[in-house]
């Protein structure tokens, strides 16, 4: 049955009502859980400073830091993604909220360096399986032609928590020390606990894998590296050369040999993307892999060194930090929700290029602006909600590539590997900013790698370059059919099935 435009609009004005109640719950728990996934990763960057101070680190390697969450976040998020698709996507969710809670709460204890970049090892554990599992939770259990809307809303979630982050740390470490943010981190634990006893499963999953009736019949994302006698053991070597060549590169351990190291580690995880999407889709994961390190490259340096640009380059006090990271913090939140909202509107590639382009013009008046603080927090508001808020719908695009038996774990592979382009970045500011200001380093890096994005996105190359090798590759998984403008096409209302997102 054809549906009609003012149906079509009539239903977009009353969306909601296509939500069901447990729908919503899963949204409230996801978000939750990333809110607080935000706070706990983006305290490194707000007591950076008071870090280096307390250990004596100079700018990069105190920046190195930040980098430690990423080293594992490849790992994290190929095995709690396997979890999530052979298991479910709850138990995931609550094992990396788990870890991550765990992990901010030693590095109140850290004695030095050392000791604090192993926690944050642990993070990166944690967040990029909690990511991967949250998000295609989610997107499993909205209906299917609002997951735009659903994916920018779940990652809302993480610019909540850098607000809430921001106004602590106004707070806490004037008085108690910059140890207390990371001992407050230890809470995400009673939300995993809540989580456990309350929630229903994702639904296209619950469908189509949880009724399963044997662990045979359930999917084996990794199935792949294990075949045959040798090829486990070479894995194996891959992965202790991939972790032990990304350790080296982001501390001082690898001084003079990070360009040969990073060749490696490149090579390892390349070598695990070929394997893990076959034939048909090694060519596909590599591109979306490059797509997402260049988002991060383009994102973290403000992310990362926002806060330490304001205190040793415009002189702010810590409350001023604070309140200019909640102008930032809201920005992204807003721009999420608007990201969801433009995504089911236009499509998601197109909202994603286009509000990308829009976020230029906003670039270099942002590291212009010196002396007046509601200018610069008017600036950094607008400029996150269209370059940063844009990322909200990030997971959907992703998402879209896979199918629901190894959604999660090709997900959580892809991102969390291109994720180490977030800790190239923060390094790779520092190390710009020794030969300009640091605002005009983040300016240019923020500025070009947006451009690459842009191209990238809107072009559609990394489904472009899959088709070379598999022709017959779906549109999109999630939301197969589009009608208009991007527009899904309506089926029953409140459908939130994948039978028909998965004609593969």
């Amino acid at each position: 049955m054809t549906t009609r435009p003012t149906d079509t609009a009539e239903h977009g004005r009353n969306w909601w009502r296509e939500v069901s109640p447990g729908q919503w719950k899963a949204m409230a728990a996801a978000w939750v859980g990333y809110l607080l996934d935000g706070f706990d990763f983006v305290l490194i960057t707000l007591v950076l400073t008071e870090i280096a101070d307390d250990f004596q680190l100079s700018t990069a390697t105190a920046a190195s830091l930040v980098s430690g969450a990423f080293v594992t976040r490849w790992l994290g998020g190929a095995v709690l993604g396997a979890m999530a698709d052979r298991h479910g996507r709850r138990a995931a969710m609550i094992a990396g909220i788990l870890l991550y809670s765990l992990g901010t709460f030693a590095c109140g204890f850290a004695w030095g360096y050392t000791s604090l970049f192993i926690a944050r090892l642990v993070i990166g554990l944690g967040m990029a399986g909690e990511y991967g599992a949250s998000v295609t939770y989610v997107l499993e259990s909205w209906p299917v032609r609002w997951r735009n809307r659903a994916s920018g809303f779940i990652i809302s979630g993480y610019a909540g928590g850098t607000v809430l982050a921001a106004e602590l740390y106004a707070w806490v470490v004037p008085r108690w020390g910059w140890r207390w943010m990371f001992w407050i981190g230890v809470l995400p634990v009673l939300v995993a606990l809540w989580m456990r006893r309350s929630l229903p499963e994702a639904g296209d999953w619950q469908r189509q894998i949880g009724a399963a009736r044997t662990g045979e019949e359930r999917p084996h994302p990794f199935r792949p590296l294990f075949t045959g006698r040798i090829r486990p053991w070479g894995n194996a070597v891959l992965a202790a050369t991939a972790s032990v060549a990304l350790f080296c590169v982001f501390t001082p351990v690898g001084a003079g040999f990070v360009p040969g190291l990073s060749v490696v580690a490149a090579g390892c995880l390349v070598a695990f993307a070929a394997q893990l999407g076959g034939r048909r889709g090694g060519l596909l994961y590599v591109a979306l892999m490059v797509t997402v390190f260049c988002a991060f490259l383009y994102s973290w340096p403000i992310q990362a060194l926002l806060p330490t640009y304001l205190k040793t380059g415009l002189g702010y006090t810590a409350g001023q930090v604070g309140d200019v990271m909640f102008c930032a913090g809201f920005g992204t939140m807003a721009g999420c929700w608007l990201a969801g909202f433009v995504g089911d509107r236009f499509g998601t590639r197109r909202a994603y290029a286009g509000t990308l382009l829009a976020s230029l013009a906003l670039v270099f008046p942002v590291f212009a602006v010196r002396d007046s603080l509601p200018a610069l927090g008017v600036l950094l508001f607008a400029l996150l909600a269209l370059s940063q808020g844009i990322s909200g719908i990030l997971p959907k695009y992703l998402a879209g590539h896979f199918p629901t038996a190894t959604r999660a774990a090709s997900l959580g592979f892809v991102y969390n590997v291109g994720a180490l382009g977030g800790a190239v970045a923060p390094v790779l500011g520092a190390h710009l900013a020794e030969g300009m200001p640091l605002g005009r380093a983040l300016a240019v890096l923020t500025f070009g790698l947006t451009l690459v994005v842009i191209v990238l996105v809107g072009g559609d190359v990394p489904r472009r370059l899959g088709r070379l090798v598999d022709r017959q590759a779906p549109g999109d998984h999630l939301v197969p059919e589009t009608g208009g403008v991007g527009t899904p096409v309506v089926g029953p209302a409140g459908g939130s099935g994948e039978a028909s997102a998965d004609p593969a």
